[in-house]
């Protein structure tokens, strides 16, 4: 029983920490947004889709069949004006029948049905592409949250030590005033700026766990303060140069579009060759001089040419040809905003790397001055209100590196983001 016991505590033990211990990673948070997009199903929609339309397409090279029947009242019939003694001539009756079914295959359509399949291909590619650009805009606001979060989970370390760096400055300071070396309002200084930091504190969860639930909404999944969210390495500038947006490939998707739509256009002025076979039941048969009920049957080849297509064909390929200019003008325009935005993001990577040099020795700096300042105060040639203006120089610095040091991450994929 007591081994049963041990067993269930240390399960429990390691559940616990299981769930304390959840890491992730900014590419983690990438996949899971892009899975638990509404639209990501509209993939499977644009596939399917085309898959029943391509099917029907094919259809069309199965034979036709019709069937027809009919039931007529003439004014007049056929009459053979001959009047010879002894030869009767029969008259059809003015009320005849008719029923026929026809199968009708394609030999050669001109290229239509080909045209059609590829403008189904093109068109579904065009919508799959489409989708991929309106997916590819969550990656900047996961980027945004994940960054942030990282951002106050080291704000929020920091204030920690900053806490207790104040709570040990407090009990120094009430040590100070047993011994006659420092005053109530020396303490009541120390006590404002650990109030002070209990508001900094509260303000930097509140934000923490904001970014937390909208993160958690964009993903699927929830997380909690104990997610422990992984510093992305620091990536390669010279990787992130070529451009490799999915817009591009939108772009092309349209010009193959248009490119399917003119070779529908010039399948419409080609002939089209089709065999067909006939067969019916009806009086009269094709002897029009029988008057009675009698089968039927007849078949054959037929071609078929419309050339009134002609008369807009040219206009109708200058017309596609100035949509790909279009086009064209579009893709060269989305280039060039990136150019230019790839200039900025790359000024700011560059800011933010000099900047990095210089706060380590200020930070060294700053807690130089700061040991100095409370010997001061330990010898009784300096305040407590100025030691501790010196200690809260001390944080800013601490928090200003920490800052930068996100910020250059961040802005390095920015860079990737905006260009592949």
């Amino acid at each position: 029983m007591k081994s049963r016991s041990f067993l269930f505590l240390v399960i429990l033990f390691l559940s616990v920490i299981g769930a304390k211990s959840q890491i992730i990673t900014l590419n983690e948070c990438q996949d899971m947004a892009r899975e638990n997009y509404p639209a990501i199903s509209r993939f499977s929609i644009i596939e399917q889709s085309k898959n029943y339309t391509l099917a029907n397409a094919n259809k069309a090279y199965l034979p036709q069949l019709s069937l027809e029947a009919k039931a007529t009242y003439q004014s007049d019939v056929i009459t053979i004006p001959l009047d010879m003694p002894g030869v009767e001539i029969p008259v059809p009756d003015k009320d005849q029948y008719q029923i026929v079914a026809q199968a009708d295959q394609i030999i050669w359509d001109g290229g239509k049905i080909a045209a059609k399949k590829e403008i189904v291909k093109t068109g579904a590619q065009l919508e799959e592409k489409t989708l991929e650009t309106e997916i590819y805009s969550l990656r900047e606001r996961v980027n945004n949250l994940y960054f942030g979060i990282l951002l106050m989970q080291e704000q929020l370390k920091q204030q920690t030590s900053l806490e207790e760096e104040l709570q040990r400055n407090y009990d120094k300071v009430v040590s100070y005033i047993e011994n006659g070396v420092a005053n109530q309002a020396d303490l009541s200084s120390v006590k404002i700026e650990i109030l002070k930091a209990n508001q900094q504190r509260i303000q930097m969860e509140s934000t923490h766990n904001a970014y937390l639930n909208m993160l958690s909404v964009l993903i699927g999944e929830e997380l909690s303060v104990e997610t422990g969210f992984v510093r992305p390495p620091v990536l390669n500038e010279t990787s992130l140069v070529t451009i490799n947006r999915p817009e591009l490939e939108m772009f092309s998707a349209q010009k193959a579009t248009i490119d399917a739509q003119t070779g529908a256009l010039k399948s419409d002025i080609r002939p089209k060759i089709g065999a067909f076979v006939q067969g019916g039941y009806g009086k009269p048969g094709l002897n029009m001089l029988q008057n009675e009920f009698d089968t039927f049957f007849l078949g054959g080849i037929k071609l078929s040419w419309n050339f009134g297509n002609l008369y807009t064909f040219k206009n109708s390929v200058k017309t596609n040809e100035l949509k790909k200019l279009s086009i064209d003008t579009q893709r060269d325009t989305f280039v060039y905003n990136l150019d230019v935005k790839i200039s900025q993001e790359q000024n700011e990577i560059e800011k933010y790397r000099k900047t990095m040099q210089d706060d380590e020795e200020i930070i060294l700096l700053q807690q130089e001055i700061k040991d100095a300042a409370e010997a001061k105060v330990d010898n009784g040639t300096m305040t407590v209100s100025d030691m501790l203006k010196e200690l809260t120089a001390l944080e800013m610095a601490k928090q200003a590196k920490l800052l930068h040091e996100i910020q250059h991450i961040s802005s390095i994929y920015t860079l990737k983001n905006t260009t592949n």
